[in-house]
């Protein structure tokens, strides 16, 4: 499932082949049917307009200007924003798709129909009004340690909350857990200062370092879990095997030694 990494990979490549180009047309794809999309007025609403900046806010990405309005785009399980030039090789499963002036396209790839895309005035509002809690990437060791430290359940469930910390999902809070030697299946309210700093000081450094491979993972280190991630394969730091067990409803992996 797409997480904080992979949004900002997307919002870098809309940013990069998308701003400055005047929206021409707004229309839904094909096989549209069980997916959250903006109607025709909505579309409309963008026609005109130009994207002139883009913002991420933990899996959020968005597109727009100081003035809206401005697309809120979630990747669901497999989404993504794709840039192509009319004429060129067209993306599949595309959902939505803006035409600019000239060639320049951008479709929204969903082939299993988990995200969504909403017509925003702003994006301040939207997080705010939806409840979204601080960027993972931006929030302060304070208020990390209140916010997961004030958890009574397990430590990889209270990261995943998005109410509580936008922008970590299944795959990278097991890398974090992993590197700091904590047990997915920690109480989050049992941890000490010391461990909360360092799953906080930890955060940032796991997820920009996928966010600069670009998605992808190959490029990432062999002593990280990622490669690993497979029941009964040896850890990689240490004398440990890695075990697969359920923790809050999700499928977490971790090392059976110096996680536990």
């Amino acid at each position: 499932m797409p997480e904080l990494p992979e949004a900002e990979a997307n919002r870098r490549r809309v940013e990069a082949m998308c701003l400055n180009r005047t929206i021409v047309s707004v229309e839904a794809g094909d096989d549209v049917q069980y997916i959250t999309l903006p109607g025709g007025n909505a579309r409309q609403r963008l026609v005109g307009h130009q994207f002139t900046e883009t913002r991420r806010h933990g899996k959020l990405i968005f597109a727009g200007s100081k003035t809206g309005p401005w697309i809120a785009v979630h990747l669901g399980m497999s989404g993504s924003l794709r840039p192509y030039d009319d004429g060129g090789k067209t993306p599949d499963y595309r959902k939505l798709i803006i035409a600019f002036e000239g060639d320049r396209r951008l479709a929204f790839r969903c082939p299993r129909k988990l995200g969504w895309v909403h017509v925003i005035d702003d994006p301040e509002t939207f997080i705010r009004d939806e409840g979204y809690g601080p960027d993972a990437l931006e929030i302060s060791r304070e208020a990390f340690r209140d916010v997961i430290g004030g958890t009574r359940g397990a430590v990889k469930s209270a990261l995943m909350d998005q109410k509580k910390l936008a922008g970590i999902g299944n795959l990278w809070s097991d890398e974090i857990l992993f590197q700091t030697g904590t047990s997915p299946t920690a109480k989050a309210a049992d941890l000490d200062g010391d461990r909360l700093d360092a799953l906080h000081d930890k955060m940032p450094r796991v997820l920009e370092a996928v966010a600069a491979t670009d998605m992808d993972y190959s490029k990432l280190p062999g002593d990280w879990l990622i490669p690993n991630r497979t029941e009964g394969a040896d850890c990689p730091v240490c004398d440990g095997t890695i075990v697969k067990r359920k923790v809050g409803g999700r499928t977490s992996y971790f090392c059976d030694t110096h996680q536990a």
